[in-house]
């Protein structure tokens, strides 16, 4: 980044705006501790790397459990990425994880599409029953 001053201005704009800023792939790569402390987001996005794996690996349960009391600690929704299976849905539950992203709820679809899936996951016809 050549000028972090005026790209964090401009985050903070755009936040102004009402738009939410989430860190994606938190735990991996480029998103560190620090963009939480320096940046003005709403919300944490677990790496699926470590969700599709949390049934086998009892690290992966420990970090998850880790990020997700960070970001309640830290007021920030906690989203969680690549969840397949209702197991995983239901363990995140249990970890207290807000939110889901991942084929266990829908794959991606058209955005003229959604109105219809949405009206059937909520009658309950979704691919996901939570």
């Amino acid at each position: 980044m050549k000028d972090p001053i005026a790209a964090l201005e401009a985050i903070k704009r755009i936040k102004d705006l009402g738009v939410e800023l989430f860190i994606d792939d938190f735990g991996i790569g480029h998103s560190s501790l620090s963009y939480l402390h320096r940046l003005p987001v709403n919300a944490l996005k677990i790496d699926q790397s470590f969700v599709r794996s949390l049934s086998a690996d009892a690290v992966s349960v420990s970090i998850v459990q880790s990020i997700i009391e960070l970001g309640h600690r830290l007021t920030l929704e906690v989203v969680a990425e690549g969840v397949e299976t209702e197991e995983t849905c239901d363990q995140l539950a249990g970890l207290g994880c807000d939110t889901i992203q991942g084929y266990y709820v829908a794959r991606p679809m058209p955005a003229e599409r959604f109105g219809d899936w949405q009206l059937q996951y909520e009658a309950g016809r979704g691919a996901a029953p939570h």
